[in-house]
């Protein structure tokens, strides 16, 4: 076990389950809203970032699988599409590959208080777009590119390259199947993650899994409940509070990094 106070294994308990709520609910940042949170607590993102790469594998992939098997025993065999488009799946993955391995080598080198204040400078990005309710959006096929390697190499630097991702996909898939294409991205983006790390000798804290695998889980059925209310509620109110809570915290983590 790590070396820390009681007080400090509970907030990183709830941060899990928060995570696990943000992912199952809003079907991405697990990663975005819950790092800044978790470096306040113990800054070291190469502790944390094993842990919530693991934690994405198992859920994304649960979610993707019980919403298939949902839609096969719901629609007639002959009108079975699936919930992923693998068409542009396989198309935005080719542009963002050597994005993502440059931002993993550069979160193996950098040291840890220089990729935390990166890490909360970007959040603190993410959250002005929340606060102003202006998100990222792209219009044109240069613009689509540019988003894709800006998120690549975000999520290869530390797994927080959601929103610019986002911004193209919502464009390009289909409604009924962005949430899970977007799972299987995560799910192969993180594999390389993990591929990375093991090469690298990074300790992947495997025995944290059992008490953080079901703070997370906790937070993923939470979530899927909230998911299928969010989808017919106002969520600008709910984004710009979050927004807010997150510039805090990240304007918080860049003193205590810098």
């Amino acid at each position: 076990m790590l070396d820390l106070f009681w007080y400090q294994y509970a907030l990183i308990g709830l941060v899990f389950v928060w995570s696990g709520f943000v992912r199952s609910g809003l079907g991405f940042g697990g990663a975005v809203l819950s790092l800044p949170f978790l470096l306040l607590i113990y800054d070291r993102p190469l502790f944390f970032l094993p842990l919530v790469s693991v934690h994405l594998l198992v859920f994304a992939s649960l979610t993707v699988f019980q919403n298939n098997r949902r839609l096969r025993h719901s629609k007639l065999r002959g009108e079975f599409r699936g919930t992923v488009d693998w068409r542009y799946l396989r198309y935005a993955l080719a542009v963002m590959i050597v994005p993502k391995l440059i931002g993993v080598f550069g979160l193996i080198t950098l040291p840890p208080k220089i990729m935390s204040a990166i890490i909360f400078c970007i959040v603190a990005l993410y959250s002005i777009t929340y606060i102003v309710n202006r998100p990222f959006k792209s219009n044109s096929k240069l613009v689509d590119t540019l988003f894709l390697m800006i998120g690549g190499y975000f999520s290869g630097t530390s797994l927080i390259g959601a929103p610019p991702i986002i911004a193209v996909f919502a464009q390009h898939v289909a409604r009924e199947q962005l949430r899970d294409t977007l799972f299987v991205l995560w799910l192969i983006l993180v594999t390389i993650k993990l591929a990375a790390f093991i090469y690298a000798g990074v300790d992947l804290h495997l025995e944290q899994h059992i008490w953080l695998l079901p703070c997370a889980a906790v937070g993923h059925v939470i979530g899927l409940r909230f998911h299928r209310r969010l989808l017919a509620a106002e969520t600008q109110v709910f984004f710009r509070v979050l927004g807010s809570v997150l510039l805090l915290v990240s304007l918080l983590g860049l003193w205590q990094s810098l």
